[in-house]
């Protein structure tokens, strides 16, 4: 079914609600493991053509933000969503329960009833109208970053538009670039200020009313962590301070000396050469055709997967007016089929998010003969081991893309890919601090995001901003305001497709075939079952860092500067 050719229709919550309740309690009932295994399967299918309307809807709405039509299902969605959600924990709670569940657990897999316990932990009736009101904030921020209209070089352009500018090998370009977005921020700071602090405050009350200490495991269960915690990501953290940080420090050194500047300020940052980071050396139109030739030869899987993509208008690559920011991979349940969104804006970052999410797309597709929705994808951390891997395991076709620039490309990704993780645990280390202190003002947040960022990121420079050096960085983080805690699972992951980069320069078909099988499993394990399943070692493991970060320090201090200025 081509995208263009799906038929929308706002679902009948109060038809699904009667439905839902019906076969829960016919499941209820039910004197046999054969009946209830069968009422699964149609609880399943009430589950998915739900889930279809909305995801539609919200494709839409991100394709377009300005559309009125679907701007009223978003809010349609916000409202019903924890309506539909109470309807999962009644489910949750008739299978787990269930006389039959050692045989229902023998036909689903553990997996199934792992999550449906944590998920349980995480939801009340009386939380539902704070449900509600958290999916208004959300979506009122999603408006707010959306609304940017920066009029920058001659015309009106969001936030997306102006990173071209950003890496602009014109320092003068590239800080008046920086200046313009970060003003947009400065100018609205009291509004993104208000919505957090509402969300917080929210989300603690939800947290102490559900019997938890605060937000920080209630938050870990709405992740579906089933086999780490907080203390395990807090040693974790202490082992990139130990292992990165002193990596990513010397290679910023490097870049200020590769740039020939005499201090290195935080709009500097982005551009990697003096004569300009590598860009794709063609239109929209010509990266996917590039991709279409690299997925047919990196294997018969791939090559199956972008084909169906691109014959049912899967992918809404391009940056335009009005669109949501960021790239994202979701699933049209019904249909079977993943769905990709992206804003091109000419730069190398176009190459890295489409092979980013071409990789959570894959998996989705490996997966989708699952009968249970929850198998579709595993959790956010597993999830982003797919996306990344692939974009180590298609580096041998960047020349496609890049032509005379594939060097530094490869060298921009690589770096780029290791000094994010300092950032990455920055964010999870500000959150936990966060959900620690709900009561904190929004000037002590600013204070102690500062604070951690100096531990993880003491190279960086603001120059004088005012809104940056006051410590308003992260409200361009959307996962702060969207998912909280979910974006450890970045850091936890690139640790995964380090491994996946150093086993492809090993052995490229051990590494594809492990790589398949992974993606294959889909979300029927936890992430540490997934991880020994794709045969690499636990992030939390000591020596996990060790084991590869030599590698790349190696291949990085190899890479001859001159041959790229």
């Amino acid at each position: 079914m081509k995208f263009s050719n799906i038929e929308y229709k706002r679902p009948d919550i109060n038809e699904l609600q009667e439905k839902f309740k019906h076969l829960i309690g016919l499941f209820e009932n039910a004197e046999s493991f054969d009946e209830q295994d069968a009422l699964i399967k149609n609880i399943n299918d009430l589950r998915m053509e739900f889930m279809t309307l909305g995801t539609i809807a919200s494709i839409k709405y991100s394709i377009d933000t300005t559309d009125k039509e679907f701007e009223e299902e978003q809010d349609f969605y916000d409202a019903n969503m924890p309506v539909y959600d109470s309807l999962i924990h009644r489910y949750y709670s008739a299978i787990v329960k269930s006389k039959y569940r050692k045989e229902l657990e023998a036909k689903w897999g553990k997996q199934l009833f792992d999550v449906a316990d944590v998920t349980l932990r995480t939801f009340s009736p009386e939380i539902l109208e704070d449900l509600k009101k958290e999916n208004e904030l959300r979506t009122d921020y999603t408006k707010l970053l959306a609304s940017a209209k920066i009029f920058f070089d001659g015309e009106e352009r969001n936030l997306q538009g102006l990173t071209p500018y950003m890496e602009s090998t014109d320092r003068d370009v590239r800080k008046a670039a920086n200046e313009a977005k970060w003003k947009f921020f400065a100018e609205n700071e009291e509004e993104f200020d208000r919505l957090f602090d509402e969300l917080v405050k929210l989300r603690a009350g939800m947290a102490k009313r559900l019997g938890y200490k605060n937000f920080i495991q209630m938050g870990y269960d709405r992740m579906g962590r089933t086999d780490y915690n907080s203390e395990m990501v807090a040693k974790f953290r202490q082992q990139v301070e130990k292992y990165i940080v002193p990596i990513a420090e010397k290679l910023k050194k490097k870049q200020q000396s590769r740039l020939g500047i005499e201090s290195f300020k935080y709009y500097d940052q982005p551009l990697d050469y003096k004569s300009g980071n590598a860009k794709p050396h063609g239109s929209p139109d010509w990266i996917v055709s590039c991709a279409k030739n690299m997925y047919s030869e990196l294997s018969p899987e791939t090559n199956e997967f972008f084909n169906f993509m691109l014959e049912n208008e899967m992918m809404d690559l391009v940056n335009k007016k009005g669109k949501d920011t960021g790239g994202y991979c979701t699933f049209i349940e019904k249909y079977k089929s993943p769905f990709i969104f992206s804003n091109f804006n000419g730069t190398m970052g176009d190459i890295e998010v489409l092979t980013h999410e071409a990789g959570h797309a894959f998996q989705a597709y490996s997966s989708r003969n699952f009968e249970i929705p929850e198998y579709f994808f595993p959790t956010s951390e597993a999830c982003e081991i797919h996306s990344m891997s692939m974009e180590f395991l298609t580096w041998p076709w960047m020349n496609c893309f890049f032509k005379t620039e594939t060097e530094k490309f490869k060298y921009s990704h690589l770096k780029g890919s290791l000094i994010f993780i300092p950032y990455g645990v920055t964010v999870d280390e500000f959150q936990h601090w966060v959900y620690d202190n709900p009561d904190a003002t929004p000037a002590e947040r600013k204070k102690a995001w500062l604070k951690i960022e100096k531990k993880y990121l003491p190279y960086i420079d603001y120059d004088g901003n005012e809104f940056l050096e006051s410590g308003g960085r992260w409200q361009q983080q959307r996962h702060i305001y969207m998912s909280p805690f979910y974006y450890i699972d970045y850091c936890l992951a690139q640790i995964c497709a380090f491994q996946f980069w150093k086993k492809s320069m090993d052995n490229r078909e051990k590494a594809l075939e492990d790589y398949l099988r992974l993606c294959k499993a889909g979300g029927s394990q936890s992430f540490l079952e997934l991880v020994k399943t794709a045969h690499l070692i636990s992030p939390f493991e000591d020596g996990c860092l060790e084991s590869f970060v030599g590698e790349i320090e190696k291949w990085l201090d190899n890479f001859d500067d001159a041959s790229v200025n």
